[in-house]
């Protein structure tokens, strides 16, 4: 969720930028991951896994984060960057869209994470959406920024073709209009975005993920084509996965009213063509729920980290 206006403090900039220049201790990288118990199993993708016996298992399913990264509030701000690196270092998912990133946030991932990932942007200024493709895992083909005409926000759509393991994908994010009042735009955007995903060659798999800031009525109304399936959807409805923008455990925002909404959504469109593997769901579940030491989260959302097998 955004206002669309919202101004980058300069206090925020400069704090941003002496942070990117100072690096942090391994104490303050420690602080910012997630609070495992003690004893609690690594989660897939973190540095552990070259331990687990299930490696090579795990290494052919494909992994995504979706986060709405909240870059605008600044309530914290270099504390949650830390928080948001952290999680990514952690979880190592192939493919990351990010909404709501801003530039001195960028410069602070990718200090740390170029090495490891390419990077994509839907824009320079203000608030944009971004992709991060880990080059082990992902060849980047081709990629395109789809603006959206009638957007009254810094709105569009980043567009990504890539090969993972031989396959055709095409990934798509985006930062979907926000706000009650601006459900006609938010619906012309998802018809173009569902144009995109159902036009794509029949040999590609396409995933789109993003803060969609949807209300179900609104989905309901607009209609998914046959060919494409909300992942959340397709993996039973599960309800710890439900909400992504929950006020009612979030305290990032002063908001006086409780809510509990699903902003953020992943669909798929498998590749049809004969011979080409199905992409399909395996696993979803909300990361970021976990304050970090400042006593935030990592952003007013939940990030998806979700799983793909190949049959």
């Amino acid at each position: 969720m955004s206002t669309g206006q919202r101004s980058l403090p300069l206090k925020l900039e400069t704090d941003m930028e002496q942070v990117c220049a100072v690096g942090e201790s391994p104490e303050e990288k420690a602080s910012c991951t997630t609070n495992r118990k003690e004893g609690e199993e690594n989660p897939p993708g973190s540095s552990d896994v070259a331990e687990n016996p299930s490696e090579v298992e795990e290494n052919s399913k494909l992994s995504l984060i979706s986060w709405n990264v909240d870059g605008l509030d600044g309530e914290e701000q270099p504390e949650r960057a830390r928080g948001l690196c952290s999680y990514l270092t952690l979880h190592s998912p192939d493919v990351v869209f990010l909404q709501e990133l801003i530039p001195p946030y960028s410069r602070f991932m990718k200090k740390r994470l170029a090495d490891n990932y390419t990077f994509i942007e839907g824009g320079k200024e203000g608030y944009f959406i971004g992709m991060m493709l880990k080059k082990s895992r992902i060849t980047l083909l081709d990629s395109e920024i789809v603006d959206y005409p009638t957007t009254r926000m810094m709105r569009n759509l980043l567009v990504a073709q890539v090969l993972f393991k031989g396959q055709k994908l095409c990934l798509m994010t985006s930062h979907l209009e926000s706000c009650k009042p601006n459900a006609a735009e938010r619906m012309r955007q998802l018809r173009l975005v569902m144009k995109r995903m159902t036009e794509a060659p029949d040999d590609v798999t396409v995933l789109f993920g993003g803060d969609a800031n949807l209300r179900d009525s609104e989905v309901a109304r607009v209609g998914l084509p046959d060919c494409v399936c909300d992942v959340w959807e397709q993996l039973g409805k599960p309800e710890n996965c439900r909400y992504t923008w929950d006020t009612t455990i979030n305290t990032n925002r002063e908001i006086q009213f409780k809510c509990q909404l699903r902003f953020d959504r992943l669909y798929l469109r498998r590749a049809s063509k004969d011979g080409v593997p199905q992409l399909e769901p395996d696993s979803m579940t909300l990361i970021g729920l976990e304050k970090l030491k400042c006593g935030c989260f990592t952003s007013d959302h939940w990030g998806i980290l979700c799983t793909f097998s190949a049959e």
